[in-house]
């Protein structure tokens, strides 16, 4: 069993447990609502790869706290370091997550915004608490959606739903995740991260050949253009956040405003 914290600034914003074969990332920032930075990102993509190649590594749990799972990106920090490139943290990361070879299990509880929930999409089983609220308001910050998720949103929603999510930015209920699919059982949030557990052990116990050649032909007829749209949003995504609306919306949001999108 190993702890080790992986930490920006003084604080320790992604924690990383491994026991039993199974690692547990946890997002680690409360104060500013599990908010994602460029280094905490980093820090996700590190531990993955670190556990492709880490035999005694079978699982992986990625979760938050019992009252938010991750209020999507940073603001400052993302305006301060946009991700301008291909090797940027947070492709990085979504290359990781929606690539690994063995089973990911999410354990969501409160809102989860944005990369919050679009992570999801390249998770194997989710749980979440009766409490989770999912958004996707990337059309709101005048971008577009990342992580594949103009492709895989229609294809798990239905194109009606997947346009009230990704073209208005609705939140959506826990509820509706699961009759949606995206989720596998809703909980009360105190029991999420432990079912969670439960079920990377459930894995962890399995035969690891047969987990990963399992998931790799479900993913099969996905693979090559989930890869291929992530690089076609990844692009778009950077060329809008220089553009106007991207601009104004961000500003609104550091000035605590509506956004006026008349003139863009």
């Amino acid at each position: 069993m190993s702890n080790t914290s992986i930490a920006s600034g003084q604080d320790a914003e992604i924690l990383t447990h491994v026991d039993a074969g199974v690692m547990t990332l946890t997002i680690n920032r409360l104060d500013k609502k599990n908010s994602i930075t460029a280094a905490m990102y980093a820090a996700m993509a590190d531990a993955l790869e670190s556990a492709h190649h880490d035999a005694a590594v079978r699982a992986v749990v990625i979760q938050g706290h019992e009252t938010i799972f991750s209020a999507g990106n940073d603001i400052g920090d993302f305006l301060n370091k946009p991700p301008s490139t291909p090797d940027s943290p947070v492709f990085r990361f979504l290359r990781g997550i929606s690539s690994f070879t063995k089973p990911v299990v999410a354990a969501v509880c409160g809102p989860a915004v944005g990369i919050g929930t679009t992570m999801l999409l390249h998770c194997d089983l989710v749980y979440a608490g009766d409490n989770a609220a999912f958004s996707m308001p990337f059309v709101n910050l005048g971008l577009c959606p990342e992580a594949a998720s103009s492709l895989l949103v229609p294809q798990l929603m239905g194109y009606a739903r997947a346009a009230e999510a990704l073209l208005l930015g609705e939140p959506f209920t826990a509820e509706t995740a699961l009759e949606m699919g995206l989720i596998n059982r809703i909980v009360p949030p105190a029991e999420v991260n432990a079912l969670a557990q439960q079920q990377a052990r459930k894995l962890a116990a399995k035969p690891m050949s047969s987990l990963i050649e399992t998931k790799r032909l479900m993913k099969k007829g996905n693979a090559s253009v989930v890869a291929e749209r992530m690089a076609e949003e990844g692009a778009s995504f950077g060329r809008m956040l220089a553009e106007p609306a991207a601009r104004e919306a961000f500003t609104a949001f550091m000035e605590k405003r509506k956004p006026d999108f008349s003139a863009v």
